[in-house]
């Protein structure tokens, strides 16, 4: 669409002059013959530029300059002032009153269409940025809806899952999907004892010190946390973003697991704290997503597969990782096994074959 340029002049041959100028250059061209008119004619036709002859009956060009500016939709509109009197003191009066510039009678026609032009680029760049400040406010809040989200999701994912996340890199995964899972149950053995016998400052110490190894290795692991519980988690893999090595990832996050808490074992030992450490791990089918209420939603998993995991940690005797038939298919060349045969799990109407992993191959 061309550009609209108002010409506002009270003298019908110098309105026809310029009409006929502009339009010949491509401009779409609306005129006024006094004040009153033109601002009129601003309200109505929404021009991007402003001719305006100063000296007219009623209303001057001062005047309706003034009156454009006053009004905040038109506040930047480009004004060009016309004067046929002393260039000196109508600039300053122009100025003044809020022209962008100024033009002496008679009319240079090349000065008049290079002013106009220029003050027009000048407005397509202020017309993009008023938009880009319209919708500032927009993207700030979208913006800071993703951080809280990001933080919200940190609390289940690690880092990077989180970030993937909100980038829009995966699907939601808040929504209830089911997809075969990783899953890798852990707990302290003798901490209900332990828990019982001491100051609430030592567990919480205790807690303290096991939370943070486990948590750095999970992160390290790119681990789903589904829960705490105390001295026992449950992480599980290939869930929200797919891995294809979920059931390696596990082994070797619970194998590190091992390693980590045989050091803090030593420590707590000195303060005479009896305690253990036990996994269990199994893969399977859950369906996943938000669990919850508004005002407090969390991330679980719910499915055979958890229960197969929490009842192989049960099992599990102190700093033993057991997993199931399908984890070793799964793992077979990482790993050395110790076949425990088959257990009897409560909620399983079967027994189910389990395996202590010893180490791993080459370790």
């Amino acid at each position: 669409m061309p550009e609209k340029i108002l010409v506002v002049d009270d003298v019908p041959v110098n309105v026809k002059l310029l009409a006929d100028l502009l339009t010949i250059k491509g401009y779409a061209v609306v005129t006024a013959a006094n004040g009153a008119e033109a601002l009129a004619r601003v309200e109505k036709d929404r021009p991007g530029l402003v001719l305006l002859d100063v000296m007219m009956p009623g209303m001057s060009g001062y005047d309706v300059c003034r009156k454009i500016r006053e009004n905040p939709a038109t506040a930047m509109l480009p004004i060009i002032m016309v004067t046929a009197l002393d260039p000196t003191q109508e600039r300053v009066k122009g100025i003044e009153a809020g022209a962008d510039d100024f033009l002496s009678k008679p009319i240079n026609q090349p000065e008049l269409l290079a002013r106009v032009k220029s003050l027009l680029r000048i407005k397509v760049l202020h017309d993009e940025l008023a938009d880009w400040n319209r919708t500032l406010a927009q993207r700030v809040e979208q913006q800071l809806a993703q951080l809280d989200r990001l933080e919200r999701l940190k609390r289940f994912f690690s880092p990077q899952l989180a970030e993937l996340i909100v980038s829009g890199e995966t699907e939601d995964p808040l929504k209830s999907h089911r997809r075969e899972i990783t899953v890798v149950f852990l707990d302290l053995r003798g901490f209900t004892a332990f828990a019982e016998t001491s100051e609430p400052e030592e567990v919480m110490g205790v807690l303290r010190e096991y939370h943070a190894v486990m948590g750095r290795l999970i992160l390290a692991h790119e681990g789903t946390l589904e829960r705490f519980t105390g001295d026992g988690m449950m992480i599980f893999f290939n869930d929200p973003v797919p891995v294809a090595d979920a059931a390696e990832r596990a082994v070797r996050m619970a194998a590190a697991m091992r390693g980590e808490v045989d050091e803090l074992l030593v420590k707590w030992r000195k303060r005479g704290y009896e305690l253990d450490f036990g996994i269990g791990i199994a893969q399977g089918y859950a369906t996943i997503g938000a669990i919850g209420f508004e005002g407090r939603m969390d991330y679980g998993a719910i499915g055979t597969v958890t229960n197969m995991a929490a009842r192989l940690c049960g099992e599990a005797k102190p700093r033993q990782i057991l997993i199931s038939q399908r984890v070793l298919g799964a793992v077979e060349a990482l790993v050395e096994v110790e076949d425990l045969g088959s257990l009897t799990l409560k909620g399983f109407s079967k027994p189910v074959p389990a395996f202590n992993v010893l180490a791993l191959q080459g370790s």
